[in-house]
């Protein structure tokens, strides 16, 4: 089951059609990262995965969360302490009567998923990523 809301109509460096972006992606991925859904708890591999390497953007390739960075938070779905600098942005979402700090790609716009201020030291904060929004490059 999947919850979320469509995504604003922005300019980002990495675009291309609806058509394209179904034809790329899973039907998983597309409803997470076009679709700003969410994928249910424990579902993704990537929550234990625990190699070295890189979490890259499931639509467009870009390097969004180093392997240092990922934690075990509890909550099912991959968790990290940072984002590559410059690669993820954020902004409100209100969506579900909620107020939370949505986390997106900054270069194709896909939804990843949200962060919180729970996190472990040294940020102190929780970015839980959908695992359909990811892919992963060993070192």
């Amino acid at each position: 089951m999947f919850f979320g809301r469509k995504p604003k109509d922005e300019s980002f460096p990495i675009q291309r059609t609806e058509a394209e972006w179904r034809s790329s992606l899973s039907p998983t991925a597309y409803k997470v990262l076009r679709e700003h859904g969410t994928e249910r708890a424990g579902t993704s591999p990537l929550n234990a995965e625990k190699r070295s390497g890189h979490f890259l953007c499931a639509g467009c390739g870009t390097p969004v969360f180093e392997s240092d960075t990922k934690f075990e938070s509890g909550t099912g779905w991959p968790s990290f302490t940072a984002p590559v600098e410059g690669n993820v942005a954020t902004e409100e979402d209100s969506s579900f009567f909620m107020r939370r700090t949505e986390a997106h790609c900054a270069a194709c716009g896909g939804h990843l998923g949200h962060v919180f201020p729970d996190g472990p030291e040294p940020t102190g904060m929780r970015w839980c990523i959908n695992g359909a929004a990811l892919e992963f490059k060993p070192d």
